[in-house]
């Protein structure tokens, strides 16, 4: 593992179950010399990516705070995306989500459609998705590349039986491969009982998914929109993203410094 690698490995540590870590539970969870756990975290509190709580007691810095409201306000996926979105949501009367992926997580970025607290589950802002269950995270490996795939599955192939997404290697790329062709993938109750989510790809202009763009809400909500409009309108909101996105890469600044 490379330096950063190690430095970031202690990030990982913090999450909502348990945000305050000592600087022993560092060493003995990443096994880690006491020197050189104190030499990361000396950097990550410099950077402001961790704040001392108490005495050798450390939790995730303001510096996180920073940096998403960076991104909220340029990101070009989320720029691109926000005013469809709240018209979808306006025409349909139901919750809209924006995902994305980073290594094997699915977050969520964006609702529209109503208060967080009103969604049949949580959906808040940065809040991991199941990988395996739900419309959004399905649509998003069915677009990963095909060397991710296969080290997903070697870690992971027990997971992937357990839900109904292949017993082999070949039966889950398969079962990627349709919804991929689809480009369209409808689930209920995979995550919590009677709720249902369609989700389709947002591309960038280079046909690179980039995001899953959703709609979530109860059984009932969805018996009034169907399946078939709630394809076709995440369908054009998606391909309206897209032709969006690439004006708001043409607006936002992105001239690189001279060199010296």
């Amino acid at each position: 593992m490379s330096r950063p690698s190690r430095t970031l490995a202690i990030l990982d540590l913090f999450t909502q179950q348990r945000p305050i870590w000592t600087i022993d539970d560092i060493t003995t969870a990443l096994g880690y010399t006491r020197p050189t756990a104190y030499r990361y975290i000396k950097q990550l509190l410099v950077a402001g990516l961790l704040q001392k709580t108490g005495a050798g007691k450390y939790a995730l810095g303001a510096r996180f705070i920073q940096i998403d409201y960076q991104i909220r306000q340029s990101d070009p996926v989320l720029l691109a995306s926000i005013p469809i979105m709240s018209a979808l949501a306006k025409a349909l009367d139901i919750n809209v989500l924006l995902s994305e992926m980073f290594g094997y997580q699915v977050i969520n970025v964006h609702h529209v459609g109503g208060p967080e607290d009103n969604l049949p589950f949580p959906h808040s802002r940065g809040r991991p998705r199941p990988l395996f269950r739900g419309a959004a995270p399905k649509i998003m490996l069915a677009y990963m590349p095909r060397a991710s795939l296969v080290r997903l599955y070697e870690e992971r192939a027990v997971e992937i039986d357990a839900n109904g997404m292949g017993g082999t290697w070949t039966e889950f790329r398969k079962y990627l491969s349709a919804i991929r062709r689809d480009k369209f993938y409808f689930s209920v109750g995979e995550v919590e009982p009677d709720v249902a989510a369609a989700a389709v790809p947002v591309f960038n202009d280079e046909n690179e998914a980039v995001a899953a763009l959703s709609l979530v809400g109860t059984t009932r909500e969805f018996e009034a929109v169907g399946k078939d409009k709630a394809r076709s309108s995440l369908t054009v909101a998606a391909k309206q993203i897209q032709v969006e996105l690439v004006s708001v890469l043409a607006r936002l600044p992105h001239r690189h410094a001279e060199l010296a």
